[in-house]
């Protein structure tokens, strides 16, 4: 099947999370997103401001990230913070489920805070992203925490926040597609770097990436689409 660089941009949520950014570097990333048109782009809680400001009627989602990266904030911390980022202009937030409580088996636990975050977000419009996580789950784990946030009402699973011990693969990709029905859609993220990687993870039923490496991956995108070899 034959795509255009649009359709890969249309996939990335263009990731800004690092902890030494600066102002400078969030503002620079905006207009990364806003360049290629991005999915949305992802950046710290406290960038949201920025963003919202930088990115407002351009169609790239303002998104960021709650509980993160170890997921272990007590759940009225999480919603606290999923409703300031909402009033605030973010439309996407990308929430970490409490891992250590998903090992335990306390699958309450982990359902009812997804439940919660989706109830905020979804009154304002925005959807919830669920970050598993895999590196420390079994596999049977990464199929029931998927299952839980289908049935809290989430709009995505997805793998990894870039930093546990390892990031997205297309076995885990596959798994969670397999775990949800076609109600939620499967994001991949942790060391997505290449447009190949992209390609992959869309094969294996992936609707969005969360990369750093944006300007790389349109570059080589755009590149075979102007030799007639960018397909899926």
């Amino acid at each position: 099947m034959k795509l255009v660089p649009a359709d890969i941009a249309s996939m990335l949520d263009h990731s800004t999370l690092q902890p030494y950014l600066t102002e400078d570097d969030i503002r620079r990333g905006a207009e990364v997103a806003l360049k290629y048109h991005t999915a949305s782009m992802c950046a710290r809680p406290c960038d949201v401001p920025i963003m919202a400001e930088m990115l407002k009627g351009s169609g790239v989602k303002v998104c960021t990230v709650i509980g993160f990266p170890h997921g272990a904030h007590e759940t009225a911390i999480k919603v606290t913070e999923a409703d300031l980022a909402l009033e605030e202009g973010c439309e996407e937030l990308d929430m970490v489920i409490n891992i250590g409580r998903m090992i335990r088996g306390d699958e309450d636990y982990v359902r009812e805070e997804i439940r919660l975050i989706c109830e905020h977000a979804h009154a304002k419009n925005a959807i919830v992203k669920v970050i598993l996580e895999n590196c420390y789950l079994t596999d049977e784990q990464k199929k029931r925490a998927c299952e839980l946030s289908e049935e809290a009402g989430a709009n995505f699973v997805k793998t990894s926040t870039g930093y546990g011990t390892s990031g997205c693969t297309i076995d885990d990709l596959k798994l969670m597609r397999a775990a949800v029905s076609s109600k939620v859609q499967v994001k991949g993220s942790g060391g997505i770097r290449d447009l190949d990687t992209v390609l992959a993870a869309r094969a294996a039923g992936a609707t969005r990436c969360g990369v750093s490496a944006t300007e790389k991956i349109m570059a080589e995108a755009e590149a075979r689409y102007a030799a007639g070899t960018l397909e899926a």
